[in-house]
């Protein structure tokens, strides 16, 4: 009856998620349901005391990094400079490479910590021109945006600053950059694939005689005339990165740390939070800087940045609480054993168990979260064992939460087709091709790879 719960509790998360309900409301109600139809838990305190407790600490852990980047998308987005980027790339590859500009275009903001959602209201009136002066379908776009924003920059390229890169920081005691060489070789899979997939469907369209198509559409024309220099607009996404490794490989493991022995920790475990965290707050102090006179007001675009990032913080810290309570649940052992059993190949068990649970949650860093808190140390006892290092560890659950994460029911797909003006019917199956299908693909590259002792 207990592993019963567990699965229609999942079931009931999935389809509800999908239907619009809040996960912050849902998670906890739908843990305690597994709960009682388990058995034995009391549910008051499973609520205080392992939901609630979880929730904490993913915050304590993660809420800088959700804040700081939520906040240094704002002000890219509100000082000009993530359009500024956009409109560069655009205009130096043309409308004859529509398809490969908006791509680059995202992923050159992602990859510097902007927000995917920043980014689709950023680049969509860019791509939108584009695609209608070139003759390629609208349809394509969410496929073309979700292609820069949703998958390599997100979890495979090294040293991105997003959410999903940092999760396994704390399991694995790694930093931006882990497994680097696995990380290129499966982002390379996914950007000449998603690109090639792209360009292809496009040509069969337009071969068709299929144009842009006739939308009931609002873009406004935008005055682009004092959006910031491309130099000033790039500089703070740079730094990011450089400062980030600069921080990680030689500043911080080089300080004497060993005052966080009285913490409970060491540097091994906060390096990489602590890198990022000083690379956004400089990044975010540059941009002011560098764009000031662009802004409307400094102060609404960090209020607002920050406010925003509560959500996002919630959203997932509530899906950690549920799974946790998953975890402690006797049932649980059933599937932790069924999920250990995947494959005596830590590597494949880990990419299965996470890729199934971010699918679950239609969330990369819920379905990654709760994985690894569940399974993640023993993971890490099971790699160390066979001497697998753990920066694959580290890439291959980053890159394998990119991929059922963007089922039909993700909230980001949902966004990106609410923002364009386009239906799942009309768009989704591109999108699932570029973010589910090759993502695999690129996943089990690497996982082939890191057998080959690849790092």
């Amino acid at each position: 009856m207990g592993v019963l719960g567990i699965i229609i509790s999942l079931a009931l998360l999935m389809y509800l998620a999908y239907r619009g309900f809040s996960v912050i409301i849902l998670a906890p109600i739908l843990a305690l349901f597994a709960a009682f139809l388990g058995g034995g838990a009391p549910l008051l305190a499973t609520y205080t005391e392992v939901f609630m407790v979880n929730l904490a600490n993913y915050a304590k852990t993660y809420f800088p990094l959700f804040l700081l980047g939520a906040v240094f998308g704002k002000v890219l987005d509100d000082s000009g400079a993530a359009k500024s980027i956009a409109h560069f790339i655009a205009n130096k590859l043309g409308k004859d490479k529509a398809i490969l500009a908006i791509v680059l275009s995202c992923a050159v903001l992602t990859y510097g910590g902007v927000s995917l959602f920043v980014v689709a209201f950023a680049v969509y009136p860019i791509a939108a021109a584009l695609f209608k002066e070139a003759g390629i379908p609208k349809r394509l776009i969410p496929a073309s945006i979700a292609l820069g924003s949703f998958t390599f920059t997100m979890t495979a390229l090294p040293g991105t600053p997003q959410i999903q890169n940092a999760i396994p920081m704390p399991f694995f005691g790694t930093d931006a950059y882990a497994a680097p060489v696995l990380g290129i070789v499966g982002a390379l899979i996914m950007a000449v694939g998603g690109v090639t997939w792209i360009s292809y469907r496009a040509k069969v369209a337009m071969a068709k005689g299929e144009g842009y198509g006739n939308h009931k559409e609002e873009v406004l024309e935008e005055d682009n005339r004092n959006l910031p220099n491309i130099f000033m607009a790039i500089i703070p996404i740079i730094t990011v990165l450089v400062l980030n490794f600069v921080l990680s490989k030689s500043v911080f493991p080089n300080l004497d740390t060993a005052y966080l022995e009285t913490f409970g920790t060491s540097i091994q475990k906060v390096v990489g939070i602590w890198s990022l965290i000083v690379s956004l707050v400089v990044s975010i102090l540059l941009t002011i800087a560098l764009n000031f006179k662009n802004f409307k007001s400094v102060k609404n675009s960090v209020n607002q940045g920050a406010i925003g990032s509560l959500l996002a913080i919630l959203n997932t810290a509530s899906e950690v609480g549920y799974g946790n309570v998953i975890a402690s649940l006797a049932a649980f052992a059933v599937v932790k054993g069924a999920l250990l059993g995947i494959s005596s190949n830590p590597l494949i068990a880990e990419a299965i168990s996470v890729s199934a649970l971010a699918g679950i949650t239609g969330s990369a860093s819920g379905g990654l979260s709760i994985a690894l808190g569940a399974l993640g140390e023993t993971y890490l006892q099971n790699a160390q064992a066979m001497g697998i290092d753990p920066q694959v560890l580290h890439r291959i659950a980053t890159m394998a939460c990119g991929g059922l994460d963007s089922l039909p029911h993700n909230g980001a797909v949902i966004t990106l087709l609410t923002i364009t003006g386009l239906t799942h019917r009309e768009s989704y199956a591109d999108i699932g091709m570029c973010t589910v299908v090759i993502p695999i693909v690129a996943v089990a590259a690497a996982i082939v790879l890191a057998s080959f002792g690849i790092v």
